[in-house]
């Protein structure tokens, strides 16, 4: 008789075993656990999490203890034990249960009896090495690039950062100051409302729309467009929503455009629970005609900026699609700018930390177009080290330290003539 064992923990090996083995994003994988209620659910993505942000130091630890690697699945397994045995948790609970899972599986109940005797080994060992080891670093692919533009500092400050995870950013729809109160959290110097945690849907204003879920980062590209109440305005690249609930809450007539039916599904659902409204459009953005006073076009990108709150995506790829999203972020670029009516502004961002997806591609997008000039931002909560040469913004995950950190994001504001 198979005896229990803990949902999530099962829910965090599948998890892992999708990212790891077949490369799908986080976030997807935890979608396809179906069968597990909420709770179950949203703990195996939080465990899974924390193994890929720590996977370095796991395999370290474990190296000793295996004389080849087992499975995939049992190698999670493992994995995931000494994550939670480093970690503060109870062995005998975390052994036991892992132990059980493990039987439980055709392909890896031989293995139950290596789970049992590596795992206990870690249990004795494995917190007191955990700490001597250097915070885990980032694939080669991606420091080397790093390390030349913003240095082996800064670098190892962001994977600081990433280690240390992302805190639960609030946007509020009328009043960030209220909100604060109300749900107990930090109102930041950018607007945006920080917390430790908690269940979103269970916060104060919920219900009522008055906020939603957005990195402190993700809300500056549209605070950057000013005053667009009146204005027409297309969000380029909508989904999830975000910016363009805060462009409609601004009183922007918004078109939001996505290639993604299903993407744009939750937008539309995030808009009733905020009573905000847009035009919601599902197309390919190149093919989008119009005219509009201002557009927001977060383009395509690696999306390293966002690994503190993503740890799967240094795993998912090697970085061979980036020269095709800096091809496709130009092209992009360059049909937005025949969307806009004269004299009308763009906001170009992406949540990457490479310059050659931000600075770089506004120097070539500037001698490309002679009439496009750059729109120096000025409010109280810009720091100056945010400013970047041609005159936009650079975020980094290592910026604000004290207060949290920030996701990676880049952003310049353009006016065409």
């Amino acid at each position: 008789m198979t005896k229990a064992f803990s949902p999530a923990r099962k829910g965090a090996v599948q998890i892992l075993t999708q990212v790891l083995g077949e490369q799908r994003p986080l976030g997807e994988a935890a979608l396809k656990l179906d069968a597990l209620d909420p709770g179950d659910r949203a703990a195996a993505q939080r465990l899974a999490g924390e193994v890929l942000r720590s996977l370095e130091r796991a395999d370290k630890i474990l190296k000793p203890h295996l004389r080849k690697a087992p499975g995939l699945v049992v190698m999670n397994t493992l994995r995931l034990g000494t994550v939670e045995l480093c970690t503060g948790g109870a062995a005998h609970g975390i052994v036991n249960d892992l132990v059980n899972f493990t039987a439980s599986g055709k392909r890896t109940q031989q293995f139950k009896g290596l789970v049992n005797a590596v795992l206990r080994r870690v249990a004795e060992t494995g917190p007191a090495e955990w700490q001597k080891l250097r915070i885990p670093r980032l694939p080669k692919w991606l420091r080397s690039p790093l390390v030349a533009a913003w240095g082996a500092e800064a670098v190892a400050a962001m994977e600081v950062a990433h280690f240390a995870g992302a805190p639960l950013d609030l946007t509020s729809r009328d009043d960030a100051a209220a909100l604060a109160e109300a749900t107990g959290g930090t109102l930041l110097p950018t607007g945006s409302v920080r917390l430790t945690g908690g269940q979103v849907s269970a916060l104060p204003g919920y219900d009522d729309g008055a906020f939603w879920v957005q990195d402190a980062a993700a809300a500056l590209p549209a605070k950057l467009l000013g005053d667009v109440a009146g204005k027409t305005v297309l969000d380029m690249c909508a989904a999830p929503g975000g910016k363009t609930m805060q462009l409609a809450a601004a009183g922007a007539e918004v078109t939001a455009l996505d290639l993604s039916h299903s993407r744009l599904q939750r937008v539309e659902e995030n808009l009733a629970r905020t009573k905000l409204k847009a035009t919601l459009v599902a197309a390919d953005a190149m093919e989008h005609e119009g005219r509009y006073d201002a557009i927001l076009l977060d383009a395509p990108c690696s999306a390293t900026g966002t690994i503190r709150r993503h740890p799967d995506l240094p795993h998912l790829h090697q970085g061979e699609r980036i020269g095709e999203l800096i091809a496709l972020q130009a092209e992009m670029l360059d049909h937005a700018l025949t969307l806009l009516n004269p004299g009308g502004s763009l906001v170009y961002a992406t949540c990457s930390l490479i310059p050659d997806e931000g600075e770089c591609q506004i120097d070539e997008a500037l001698a490309r177009h002679p009439g496009l000039t750059v729109i120096k931002p000025e409010a109280p909560w810009i720091e100056d080290r945010w400013r970047s040469a041609e005159g936009g913004l650079r975020l980094r995950p290592d910026f604000w330290p004290d207060k949290g950190g920030l996701d990676g994001f880049y952003m310049v504001h353009l006016r065409k003539d």
